[in-house]
């Protein structure tokens, strides 16, 4: 009996690790835009504690569009991920997230912030809270690009990206990726930069094989 479990829990264990070595590999890099002059703060607010922080440093996000969805995957993600206000910035200052994900507002600072956004894909306004007040969160359930903003401090800018592929990953600050997992198959592999900067190429994703996309700069 002991055996056949054993034969049994290898054999799940090999079948998993053959779809793990059967998965494509997109990896590479994406010219970044060049990151805007350092924000200006209202003089009204030159005394509330604590210091401004800068801007993250521009990234990308890559996705892959046009591949099928998982046999088990489910349009509702359900998962809760963070975009944090401290340092009077919104970080991260990019987010890409799964249609249906709540995306939480902690405010970190030790006065008031305000969230809303009037992009098409979701329009709300979160009002002014401390941060001793719960976090107040959004469900972003259309897919697009949802800018972020604060009404107290008009310097602050955010974006949260909803995208309806499972398949997407942030470049880090120097622009090389690396997307995992993919299925095999032609598809079109595009790259978010900005409102006015997003790169695509098609592109065959071979199993087990890991493909090399650079994308040039704008």
């Amino acid at each position: 009996m002991r055996s056949r479990l054993l034969l049994c829990l290898v054999g799940c264990w090999a079948a998993s690790l053959g779809l793990a070595q059967d998965a494509g590999v997109i990896e590479g890099t994406v010219a970044l835009p060049k990151p805007g002059p350092p924000p200006k703060l209202n003089p009204r607010y030159a005394a509330q504690a604590g210091a401004l922080l800068p801007p993250e440093p521009p990234t990308a996000v890559v996705y892959l569009e046009g591949a099928p969805l998982p046999a088990n995957d489910s349009t509702a993600t359900n998962a809760v991920v963070r975009v944090v206000q401290q340092g009077m910035q919104f970080q991260p200052g990019l987010l890409p997230v799964r249609k249906g994900t709540r995306v939480e507002f902690p405010n970190a600072d030790t006065f008031y912030h305000n969230v809303f956004s009037y992009s098409k894909p979701k329009r709300f306004d979160l009002g002014r809270f401390l941060p001793s007040e719960q976090a107040p969160s959004v469900t972003f359930d259309q897919p697009g690009v949802v800018k972020l903003y604060c009404e107290i401090h008009e310097h602050m800018r955010g974006t949260v990206f909803v995208l309806e592929t499972p398949y997407f990953t942030k470049t880090d600050t120097n622009g090389v990726f690396r997307l995992t997992g993919l299925p095999a198959g032609k598809f079109v592999l595009k790259a978010w930069a900005d409102e006015k900067v997003t790169f695509e190429r098609s592109v065959e994703v071979k199993p087990g094989a890991a493909l090399r996309v650079s994308f040039p700069g704008p």
